[in-house]
């Protein structure tokens, strides 16, 4: 009783005292840390054992809120509801939530239903049509999780809608007399879109449009919207892309104070700025990219005396010209990073200076940040130094320059680089040096095969081509990844405010399920103290080098492991097996990268104050965790303009045979990846002369009668069915030769 006493009397002191909250709230400073005091003391009530759940003007009365401030109160609520702590039930009456309610993201599909996927929960919640209560794929919703388990997942349904994930919306237009329907390219979203005549915008059937959302609808009852902007019909060249663009929200022009600064921006170095920095204009000097890059932010020189390796990273210096709180930096970090489309470059940085001032183009004079290592012949940095610099490029290369003069001995090319070949043949040695040392320690190498999309002038694919990675690029992976490492270890040391990229441990459940797996093709996971050590998985991704299993077993290996993310806490990187690791190398097109040369250039020049690493602390979180979440929207953006492209190229080739490999299986169908790396589907209705169930546990494909099996990993004869650019879809049947 004393307890409660004390509970009631701490949330009534919270709101005695109101007249500084309203005039902080007015004056635009209602601090984070005020807020999150009254939230807690009034949730602390709520959920005590002795609270009685009692309506909004019962709760103010009984902590005795004064009529001016009952505004305030109602806000500290709605915070608490917002945030899933709290909710009022139908009759109005305030109560804490139980354990089995939870907030989370709803995924929608195509057919109605959807799942919830929680933080801390193992595995999405299923949430049946009927139990949506209207929600939209991308909402953060309330969910009660039913204490029996149904089906295989569990199942719950949305309580409330908390936040609404979608406002705008891209479609294909379809008229009717006295109105039209958006159909969503997005299918997850499973409604079409109802468009009163009057904001129709005059678009006609096959429009690509952009609608806002008006009104969310209901279960019942369709969403409604307006059209807010016409991309061009359904066929028009670009149109494709540009919907997907939109869709994702990416950004494209930017706005007109940023461009204002730009005209500020020198196209040249100006003398002024090279004082007090190393000048190392005349050192022999490269960049190694792609023959389309046009935004370099590394190059590399290297030298060796006696035993050491003199290698210096040297790293465009954006920071000097995109300062902190400028409109520059703000629409940097809104950006997060660049985006690279099939046919475009989404770039975090206007061209002026992603390919003007800050790349570190052949010959002519550059800011950088340049990190100068010595390795020793064990590939171990024995010493190293970070400082600003002034470089001129030497020369300017390709990969498949390099390639050509370090695997095929080219003649021609050798000749025309004559005086770079010791400094090639060095890089070659040292990358070398450094895989094996990374290898060692457990460094896990996914060698996925990528692709590169050819477009005609009219945006048409003409052709697909894996990318193959050579020696070339293995060398610049190399090098980048060492000075990463080299930075993060120096600046984890000093205890300085810092952004890390970090690589979790994967869950024990999914490494368990995979070590199961993988003995029946025997082999084995050696798991410690509900941990698996990198080296493991390097081991086995060796040992499976070559066999029919490979890919199969690559496939669930990478599917055990979690996604890399920004933070603040040096957590280390599972995936390359080492405690320390940042991304130092890409400012042009990371702002994690170009946040970090800040704090690097502040240390430098005059040490980070106390100030300022409080005000380090307070704004780096935000940008590590929008970071994160910019960088898999540009993921997915670039993962769906290439399927888009995929199934357009694959329209020509319906009828037509390939070899493939099974590279997923699910309930509904069969996933076959061919050489090209076009992946479509064999529904299971297409699966020849039985009917066919989805073994999960053992990831296989079985024919009830027969006993026929399909495999991940496993190779097969598909024939090209039908494809839909629409949907993104490519569909396989069994070609005739596997129907025996």
């Amino acid at each position: 009783m004393q307890k409660r006493d004390g509970l009631l009397m701490n949330a009534t002191a919270c709101f005695c005292n109101m007249g500084n909250f309203q005039e902080a709230k007015e004056r635009g400073m209602l601090e984070k840390k005020m807020l999150d005091e009254k939230k807690e003391m009034i949730f602390e009530y709520i959920t005590s054992k002795d609270y009685i759940p009692v309506k909004f003007r019962e709760m103010a009365g009984i902590l005795q809120v004064p009529k001016k401030e009952r505004e305030d109160f109602r806000f500290v609520i709605d915070s608490l509801i917002q945030e899933g702590r709290v909710r009022i039930d139908s009759h109005g009456l305030i109560k804490p939530f139980a354990d089995h309610i939870k907030k989370g993201i709803f995924s929608g599909t195509s057919k109605g239903f959807g799942f919830v996927t929680i933080e801390g929960e193992k595995e999405d919640i299923f949430v049946p049509e009927e139990a949506s209560k209207g929600a939209m794929h991308g909402d953060l919703v309330q969910i009660e999780i039913s204490e029996e388990k149904t089906g295989k997942r569990k199942e719950g349904w949305v309580v409330a809608i908390l936040e609404r994930g979608t406002e705008m919306v891209v479609g294909t237009f379809q008229k009717s007399k006295n109105f039209g329907f958006v159909v969503p390219d997005n299918q997850k979203l499973g409604k079409d879109i109802f468009i009163p005549k009057e904001h129709t915008k005059g678009a006609v059937t096959g429009h690509k449009v952009v609608a806002e959302l008006t009104s969310y609808g209901s279960i019942q009852k369709s969403p409604e919207g307006k059209i807010v902007e016409i991309l061009g019909h359904v066929n028009d060249p670009g149109v494709d892309i540009m919907s997907t663009i939109k869709a994702f929200g990416l950004p494209e022009e930017y706005p007109e104070e940023v461009m204002k600064q730009l005209d500020k921006i020198p196209d040249e170095v100006d003398s002024e700025d090279i004082a007090g920095r190393r000048d190392i204009r005349e050192w022999q000097m490269v960049t190694i990219d792609g023959e389309d890059a046009k935004d370099l932010d590394d190059a590399i020189t290297l030298t060796k005396e006696g035993s050491l390796y003199h290698l210096g990273v040297h790293i465009a210096d954006v920071s000097q010209y995109v300062r902190e709180n400028t409109p520059l930096d703000k629409e940097a970090l809104k950006r997060g990073t660049s985006v690279y489309l099939v046919d475009r470059v989404i770039p975090m940085l206007p061209h002026k200076l992603s390919n003007g001032i800050c790349s570190l183009n052949e010959g002519v004079d550059r800011l950088a940040l340049s990190c100068f290592m010595d390795i020793d012949e064990k590939g171990n940095v024995v010493s190293h130094r970070i400082a600003e610099s002034v470089v001129r490029v030497t020369k300017r290369m390709s990969y498949t320059s390099v390639k050509r003069i370090l695997e095929d001995k080219d003649p021609k090319e050798c000749q025309k680089y004559e005086e770079l070949i010791p400094m090639f043949e060095l890089m070659d040695e040292l990358a070398e040096i450094l895989r094996k040392k990374r290898h060692k320690r457990g460094s896990i190498d996914f060698d996925f095969p990528e692709s590169k999309i050819y477009l005609d002038e009219e945006g048409k694919p003409v052709d697909i081509q894996p990318y193959e990675r050579n020696r070339a690029t293995k060398i610049i992976e190399d090098f980048m990844l060492i000075a990463n490492e080299t930075v993060a270890e120096d600046y984890f040391w000093q205890e300085l405010p810092f952004v890390y990229r970090t690589h979790d441990y994967p869950d024990t459940e999914k490494i368990e399920k995979l070590g199961i797996f993988i003995n029946n093709f025997g082999h084995s996971l050696h798991i410690s103290q509900d941990e698996i050590h990198p080296k493991e998985l390097q081991k086995l991704m060796e040992k499976i080098d070559g066999t029919p299993e490979e890919a199969l077993i690559s496939r669930l290996t990478l599917r055990s492991m979690k996604q890399a993310k920004y933070s603040t806490d040096n957590d280390g990187h599972f995936g390359l097996a080492t405690k320390y690791y940042c991304h130092f190398t890409s400012p042009i097109r990371r702002y994690p990268d170009l946040q970090i040369h800040r704090i690097i250039k502040e240390n430098l020049r005059r040490g980070v104050t106390e100030k300022r690493q409080e005000h380090y602390n307070k704004i780096l979180p935000e940008v590590a965790v929008h970071s994160s979440a910019m960088e898999r929207r540009a993921d997915e953006a670039e993962r769906e303009v290439e399927k888009l492209k995929k199934a357009e190229y694959m329209k020509q080739y319906i009828g037509e045979t390939f070899e493939g490999v099974i590279s997923g299986l699910t309930a509904w169908g069969i996933y076959v990846e061919l050489p090209n790396t076009v992946e479509g589907m064999i529904r299971v209705a297409n699966l020849p002369g039985d009917y066919f169930s989805y073994d999960e546990e053992n990831y296989v494909m079985i024919g009830e009668n027969t006993k026929k099996t399909y495999k991940l990993g496993e190779k097969l004869l598909v024939e090209v069915e039908n494809v839909d650019k629409a949907l993104k879809t490519i569909d396989f049947i069994p070609a005739a030769l596997e129907e025996e």
